[in-house]
């Protein structure tokens, strides 16, 4: 028994110490995909000597054999108990890869295969770079998976997330070779903001100031902060290991605001492939419909349509053209501006309504052949759509087709002038979509009637709807106001909407949402009178709706702001793309008991 006793002990006391030396292994592989980053980024980044090159590339092949030893040794440790954790199948592959690349760096091994294509390739920078990038995901997502618990505040998580975004791109967008003159860190930081918070508004021309690579950074920058940089690294850290901790799901379901934990992973898998699904879609069907003349080639273009298919679908209003969708040749190709108007609705409605439409029509299709094939008569099953799905649509539809019809009427004899009747109902039509959240323009905004652009303050305030890549207080939130409003005048002391009734909590919330956003605007503009007081207080105010609704179009002040303009501008589309009730109770402690209620007493309102 004792011998027994103190076997037991002694391979607790091994495998204690094995999980300790795969902690501080992942620790070591982490480090080092982070080294082989920064000095991918000082690669690419700045201009070298030859010497200098060469001691890059050497640094390469040292990263190349710290990560092989790392991965080789967890390889091992953790196939040495099957039973409790799956193989590191992603590291193990990366083994036969990395000493391809070093092979075809070096040439250790002799073998006369230099001359192929494929060596040849892997010789290359890109394939090295391409590398370090996928091990730096690799290892960031499954570490990831470990650094949560129950206890993990999932606001906190998210507002942190966005900060480190945004320092990032920040530090990628100061490097010598992202900007053709150099860029300073207020302007560096506040495109970076702009692009993590798909924002769109900009300080200097992303299509003249920024190189290639630059351009390359803030497109990266656009699809993180969109989906939320821990959507993506939850997805590769599930694919790579199979396997996640409970606090993990259950920060997530905070997050995605998924109901059941056990589909937290597929939600976020659907996420990521629909996300990438409509966006080549789009970047394909944009290819097709731009003139191949105003490009330099095939590669261009195609660059051209990725960009501006990713900017569209997060609602970002980042574009290559200098004067946005109203640059000569883009003006007046509707079919370009229909592709990009269809992008940003469907980002914008959100992933938990597309998903739930999506449930729709595939319970129908199944039901309709089972029908078929059975000789049974079809039967619908309700309540499949979800009270929230009916809200956003009907407000979304409402706001479009409103929105449509009253930039035809204000803008007939105004920015639409000299159209033809097609190109005034394009117009109107991308003029209703694009204030909530896009940040395109296909016309002169200068030439807007004050009441469109009040029109535009309301649906740039209103924005996109919940769990979409869009900012604003959302189409939901606007919706449970008005509704309750209604229900009050009616007499009634609840809401009901679709045979349902609202829970007291999601009426509160709205309200709180729209209080919360009224004061941070009014603050807002109330410091840029006092920083840019030589601005016209009706654009100060279009800014500053167009900061915090996520939206991007600006009357033509951004790069005229001052640096305590810039800073405030910076500060209010973080708080419109986080939310300004998110902080609050990011930072706030939750109720621990609410075991007691006070005696009612009802206060005078009016």
């Amino acid at each position: 028994m004792s011998f027994k006793l103190a076997t037991i002990r002694l391979l607790d006391t091994l495998n204690r110490f094995r999980k300790q030396l795969l902690t501080a292994l992942d620790a070591i592989g982490i480090f080092v995909a982070l080294v082989g980053f920064l000095v991918l980024m000082y690669h690419i980044g700045f201009s070298h000597a030859p010497q200098q090159i060469t001691h890059i590339h050497l640094f390469f092949n040292i990263v190349l054999l710290l990560i092989f030893v790392s991965n080789l040794s967890g390889t091992f440790l953790v196939k040495w108990e099957v039973l409790s954790r799956k193989l590191r199948l992603a590291e193990l592959l990366t083994l036969p890869v990395i000493l391809l690349l070093l092979d075809a760096r070096i040439q250790f091994s002799g073998i006369p295969w230099y001359d192929s294509l494929f060596m040849q390739a892997l010789s290359q920078d890109v394939s090295m770079h391409a590398f370090i990038v996928f091990i730096l995901i690799l290892e960031l997502s499954t570490g990831s998976l470990q650094f949560s618990n129950r206890n993990t505040n999932p606001a906190l998580v998210f507002i942190f997330s966005f900060l480190v975004l945004i320092v990032f791109g920040t530090a990628l967008l100061l490097l010598p070779k992202s900007t053709y003159d150099g860029i300073g860190f207020t302007d560096a930081f506040f495109t970076a903001t702009s692009a993590v918070c798909v924002t769109g508004l900009i300080v200097v021309d992303t299509a003249t100031y920024f190189t290639p690579l630059g351009q390359i950074f803030i497109i990266v920058l656009i699809q993180l902060g969109g989906l939320g940089i821990m959507t993506f690294t939850s997805f590769f850290g599930y694919f790579f290991r199979g396997s996640s901790s409970f606090g993990n799901e259950f920060l997530l379901k905070e997050l995605l605001n998924e109901e059941r934990l056990g589909e937290i992973f597929r939600t976020v898998g659907k996420i990521v492939l629909v996300t990438f699904t409509l966006e080549a879609l789009g970047a394909v069907f944009i290819y097709f419909a731009v003139d191949p003349l105003l490009f330099d080639g095939r590669l261009n273009r195609a660059a051209f349509s990725v960009f501006h298919s990713i900017s569209a679908f997060c609602n970002a209003g980042f574009s290559l053209l200098t004067n946005n969708l109203a640059e000569v040749g883009f003006r007046y190709n509707y079919q370009f501006q229909f592709v990009i108007a269809l992008l940003i609705i469907i980002g914008g409605l959100g992933f938990p309504i597309v998903f739930n439409y999506f449930s729709l029509i595939k319970s129908n299709i199944k039901r309709r052949f089972k029908a078929w094939y059975y000789g049974e008569p079809f039967s619908y099953v309700p309540h499949i759509i979800k009270v929230s799905s009916k809200i956003v649509l009907l407000t979304t539809t409402l706001l479009i087709v409103g929105g449509t019809l009253l930039f035809f009427i204000f803008e007939y004899n105004h920015s639409l002038e000299g159209l033809s009747l097609r190109g005034k109902i394009a117009g109107a039509f991308f003029g209703a979509v694009t204030p909530r959240t896009a940040g395109f323009n296909t016309v002169d905004m200068g030439a807007f009637s004050p009441v469109t652009l009040m029109i535009y303050f309301l649906l740039m305030w209103i924005g996109a709807s919940p769990g979409s890549t869009g900012g604003g207080i959302k189409t939901t939130t606007f919706a449970v106001a008005i509704s309750n409003i209604t229900s009050l005048g009616r007499g009634k002391n609840h809401l009901e909407l679709y045979g349902r009734e609202i829970s007291e909590g999601s009426v509160k919330r709205s309200f709180a949402v729209i209080v919360l956003s009224i004061l941070v605007l009014g603050t807002a503009m109330m410091f840029l009178v006092v920083t840019d007081s030589t601005l016209s207080m009706r654009k100060l105010a279009f800014e500053v709706f167009s900061a915090f609704g996520t939206v991007g179009l600006s009357l033509g002040i951004t790069s005229q702001l001052s640096y305590a303009g810039k800073w405030i501008i910076i500060i209010t589309m973080f708080l419109g793309r986080v939310g300004t009730l998110t902080i609050i109770v990011a930072f706030f402690r939750k109720v621990r008991s609410l075991n007691y209620r006070y005696p009612f007493e009802n206060v005078m309102i009016n």
